[in-house]
């Protein structure tokens, strides 16, 4: 297999590279395994005024159609992409996971009035959105959603709850599945729509991390009227709909920065001293630093199995599960790790000698295990690995 990248696509490498580094504001840049969303409404603007730049010199949904806004570009320029944003430590967008779910399944199964409307201005980040897919009890079995959607002839009269919607508290709309027909067995009578979060009867609550991070929201639906023409898909046959967008968010719900964190932590063993000596000279040590190194290595060979079978033209195989699951729990393992070298220097909310950057230590210490969760369990990803690619029973 060859692993070499042609001059064309190291030229695109470069042009890329280059532009990150005229134009990122060195402020803006960020842990790239943290928090996606924005710590308050000031940073929202500036990071959106950034996508806006981004958008203007076509560096973002690269891969969508030139008509949107992107430009067209094939599988080996996006995986170039992603490594480059991320080694650049640029923020997400906001509409990160919308461009990267919401936005191809518009293309998908929006009517040409709603790619108009909303295509572009997603791009550009002058509409900001979220994903109002789980409820309380409609999680990782998101088909037992019960927020009801009523036809009312003219309208939809919405009446429910989401929960664990990222970035709600910015965001304009919100796509989401709801249940139009309460008497249809629970993958069926659910319909996808979107709605704008400024109508009367629509309440955001904030949910807040254990590091202090608003980044969750609780949103509440009392009598809200949504008009027709906000359907996307068939009605009563969003199931079809949403399995378009989980089928974009799985490979994404992995974790970030995985090389980053370890190059991080290959610097820590050098710097922390166990006996006088530095760590990274501790038979122990070097142990569980090959361990992880190893362990990315398949992770990320994972990947490009994972995009040889696209640009074979095959559908996607259980690869994407596969990442999910080794992505989450390798981050979980760093990450444990961390607080194993530095002890309590691993919880120290600010700068100390041993660790300048000890408040991105701690952050990505009481986050590693978002990613086993979010986008889909683990448990689950492992059942749809059992059950559908090994044809294990239920």
């Amino acid at each position: 297999m060859d692993f070499e990248f042609t001059p064309e696509q190291e030229g695109f490498r470069r042009q890329l590279r280059t532009w990150l580094e005229s134009n990122l504001p060195p402020d803006l840049r960020t842990d790239p395994s943290g928090s996606i969303t924005a710590p308050n409404r000031e940073v929202f603007e500036r990071r959106r005024q950034f996508q806006k730049k981004l958008y203007d010199a076509r560096w973002i949904g690269i891969w969508w159609p030139r008509e949107y806004g992107g430009r067209g570009a094939g599988l080996i320029e996006q995986h170039i992409y992603d490594r480059e944003y991320e080694r650049s430590r640029a923020p997400l967008p906001h509409n990160h996971a919308a461009i990267n779910q919401w936005g191809p399944t518009l293309m998908n199964w929006g009517t040409p009035a709603q790619k108009d409307r909303f295509l572009t201005r997603m791009l550009s980040g002058e509409d900001s959105w979220c994903q109002g897919y789980s409820e309380p009890n409609a999680g990782s079995d998101l088909a037992s959603l019960q927020t009801r959607a009523e036809d009312r002839g003219d309208y939809f009269l919405l009446n429910g709850q989401k929960i664990w919607t990222s970035g709600a508290q910015f965001s304009d709309w919100m796509y989401m599945l709801v249940r139009t027909d309460p008497k249809a067995p629970k993958h069926r009578g659910i319909s996808c729509m979107y709605l704008d979060l400024h109508c009367p009867g629509v309440a955001v609550r904030p949910l807040v991390f254990i590091n202090g991070e608003h980044h969750f929201n609780e949103v509440f639906f009392d009598n809200v009227q949504v008009p027709k023409d906000n359907l996307v898909g068939p009605l009563h046959e969003g199931w079809k709909v949403a399995m378009t967008t989980l089928g974009y968010e799985r490979s994404a719900a992995a974790g970030r920065a995985h090389e980053l964190q370890l190059q991080r932590l290959d610097r820590l063993a050098r710097a922390v001293e166990i006996g006088g000596r530095p760590a990274a000279e501790d038979s122990y040590v070097r142990q569980q630093l090959a361990r992880l190194h190893i362990e990315y290595e398949a992770f990320k060979y994972t990947g490009l199995r994972a995009l040889t079978r696209l640009l074979k033209g095959l559908p996607p195989g259980p690869e994407r599960s596969m990442m999910k699951i080794a992505g989450a729990e390798l981050a979980v393992r760093i990450n444990r790790f961390v607080t194993e070298l530095l002890g309590c220097h691993a919880l120290v909310d600010g700068p100390t000698p041993a660790v300048p950057d000890g408040a991105e230590v701690l952050n990505r210490v009481l986050l590693a295990r978002v990613h086993c969760v979010s986008g889909g369990t683990v448990e689950i990803q492992r059942n749809i690995i059992g059950e559908r690619t090994l044809g294990l029973p239920q």
